[in-house]
């Protein structure tokens, strides 16, 4: 099953959500990410954040969702509606869901309050991960409707 983390920049939290999915995810299971409008680079506080954290970065760049090496089967969605943001919509017969996260390469501040922001994007979308993988998938994936009120339920998950 693959999993695509979808924003805008794909930059900072498209390409958190995908390392730390891939760092916890069982065999089967492979996240990907992409941005509607790339940066063409990684946000390095994203970067130090996951390297810190003990993940791997390997494999990971800023990328189109033109330029996808495989056709996901869950879309999720990580740009933030309270922000303002428009959060770009994937067309094509996937599940989709919006796990909605502040975007901290916005942040303006000291430079506690910038790690902070980093720091809280991670647990939101760590915490939603492992509920994610805590699903009983198999099962799931029988029921297309109950999955999608699974994940959206995920969505809400604030650290």
């Amino acid at each position: 099953m693959h999993i695509l983390f979808l924003c805008t920049g794909n930059s900072c939290r498209s390409v958190l959500s995908e390392a730390t999915f891939n760092h916890l995810a069982p065999a089967g299971l492979k996240a990907i990410s992409a941005g509607s409008q790339p940066a063409g680079q990684l946000h390095p506080r994203a970067v130090a954040l996951l390297h810190r954290k003990g993940i791997s970065t390997e494999g990971c760049y800023s990328k189109s969702w033109d330029d996808l090496p495989v056709t996901p089967d869950i879309v999720v969605t990580v740009c933030s509606g309270a922000a303002g943001e428009t959060c770009p919509a994937y067309l094509g017969p996937v599940l989709r869901t919006h796990w909605g996260v502040d975007d901290p390469g916005h942040v303006a501040g000291t430079e506690d309050q910038i790690t902070a922001a980093f720091e809280q994007a991670y647990r939101i979308i760590r915490a939603r991960i492992e509920a994610f993988l805590a699903l009983p998938l198999a099962e799931l994936a029988k029921d297309q409707a109950r999955l999608k009120a699974e994940l959206d339920k995920i969505g809400t998950i604030s650290a």
